[in-house]
């Protein structure tokens, strides 16, 4: 009897004795994470259930990504899809203003510009030795779009997803501090003090205009970029929902119940791949790297084509605004006003930077689709 009582109490301690090194050190990042989403409130929707999930899938013994796990279910159920990162497409679509995109629609070349970062980070991908799809998933990281990330790297590299989705949000929520000092290094004091009040639309995109853009944007960019047609069209339906105004209660779930549902399932599904044996390796501090050159050279092109466009409209174009054409939104756009502001207090630049914003947001899921056709068309993707 006494032999079994023992027995049975060493059950109790197995899972400390199947620890291995890496797991304390994922639940003490997991614990960091819940720590930023809580205390710092940085991006928490998202923070808080991966940093929970990658503290429970380093538990040894609990099997939770197991054959029968919960985790392995909930992943299953939309990660292993690509349904979760698509369904929140549809609530960024319902609650993005595409108004002053299209009231300034020269803006939008900003926001293309704004992804150039990526390919360059792909090809310097390749050269360290990352294969084709590899690349593509670390070079999205700098679109600073998490769906856009989550959706390609879960389909194509699913054993990137974690870093990959960590970086993403990490970085986007770094936006602030990352991209000012960029800012100031490629402008002069005269072109960050350009003032562009006097462009401003007086009149604002009509209601048929608002209705149109989703509807020719999917099509046009279906034809172009087939392969990533369901990244635009899901972006796409949510906005025409928004600005059809018959679909009401469609928009308020896509925005609230749908989007939280789903953001729930999606962060503790990353966190559940955050195993530490997978995690902890050379690769992912690799993609980190990458990830925070991806952002830094989507700014600097960003910027750089804002100088043009200035240099082209005899300095009616402030360069700043070039910085908000990652998809960020609104985020960017934000601290684009902000640094305007420093150089002069009647400068507001946040409608032309959510211009450049949103155009970012459309650019982002354009140049993964474009990728993810040109590889299908190589015969890398079935």
């Amino acid at each position: 009897m006494l032999e079994a009582i023992l027995n049975g109490l060493s059950g109790l301690a197995a899972g400390v004795l199947h620890l291995h090194w890496s797991n304390p050190v994922m639940i003490a990042v997991g614990c960091l994470l819940l720590y930023l989403g809580i205390r710092k409130d940085v991006e928490p929707l998202l923070l808080v259930p991966i940093g929970f999930g990658a503290i429970l899938v380093n538990i040894p013994l609990a099997e939770l990504m197991g054959e029968e796990g919960f985790l392995r279910t909930i992943y299953n159920m939309g990660v292993a899809n690509e349904l979760f990162p698509l369904l929140i497409f549809i609530g960024i679509g319902a609650m993005t203003d595409f108004g002053p995109l299209l009231e300034n629609p020269k803006i939008f070349l900003l926001g293309a510009a704004g992804q150039f970062g990526i390919f360059l980070t792909i090809a310097l991908a390749l050269l360290f030795g990352f294969d084709k799809l590899d690349a593509v998933a670390i070079g999205v990281i700098g679109a600073c779009d998490g769906p856009t990330a989550i959706y390609v790297s879960s389909k194509y590299a699913p054993h990137l997803l974690a870093a990959v989705s960590v970086a993403a949000y990490s970085y986007m929520s770094l936006v602030p501090i990352i991209q000012p000092p960029i800012m100031r290094l490629l402008t002069t004091e005269r072109e960050r003090r350009i003032n562009m009040s006097e462009i401003t639309s007086t009149t604002p995109a009509s209601k048929t205009t608002r209705i149109l853009f989703p509807i020719v944007v999917t099509i046009f960019g279906g034809f172009i970029a087939p392969g990533g047609l369901p990244l635009l069209a899901t972006i796409m339906l949510g906005n025409l929902m928004k600005e059809c105004g018959v679909v009401g209660r469609l928009v308020k779930a896509t925005e609230n119940e749908i989007a939280n549902v789903v953001t729930l399932f999606l962060g503790i599904s990353i966190g559940a791949t955050m195993d530490g044996r997978a995690f902890l390796t050379p690769q992912t501090i690799m993609i980190l790297v990458f990830g925070f050159v991806a952002i830094c050279l989507d700014t600097v092109c960003g910027v750089l084509f804002g100088k043009l466009m200035c240099a082209a409209t005899r300095g009616k174009i402030n360069p700043l605004i070039g910085a908000a054409g990652i998809s960020a939104y609104p985020m960017a756009a934000r601290v684009v006003h902000k640094e305007g502001l420093k150089y002069d207090r009647n400068n507001f630049l946040l409608m032309h930077a959510v211009g450049a914003n949103t155009g970012g947001q459309v650019g982002s899921v354009m140049a993964a689709a474009i990728m993810l056709s040109v590889l299908k068309g190589m015969g890398v993707i079935p």
